[in-house]
């Protein structure tokens, strides 16, 4: 166990958001696993849920990197295999 906590220091002007707490902190102040960020303004970080979803939906849909390019058949082995 450590005998002291490092503190998480940002920069100034650097937002992020924060998953435990559902909010916009400016600053880490929560621990990385549990924030998404640096954002560079509060409202790109009060939106960093809906960016995840979009950036998910695009990656689920790239054909690069999925295995199977239509139902049954399989893709052209240039992206990560299925679970």
């Amino acid at each position: 166990m450590a005998l002291f906590k490092k503190r998480q220091v940002g920069k100034p002007g650097e937002w992020y958001y924060c998953l435990v707490h559902k909010k916009v902190e400016e600053g880490p102040e929560c621990p990385a696993k549990d924030r998404f960020g640096p954002y560079t303004t509060p409202e790109e970080a009060a939106h960093a849920m809906e960016t995840a979803q979009e950036r998910n939906l695009e990656w689920q849909n790239d054909p690069k990197w999925n295995d199977k390019t239509r139902e049954g058949e399989e893709g052209d082995g240039t992206g990560p295999a299925a679970p």
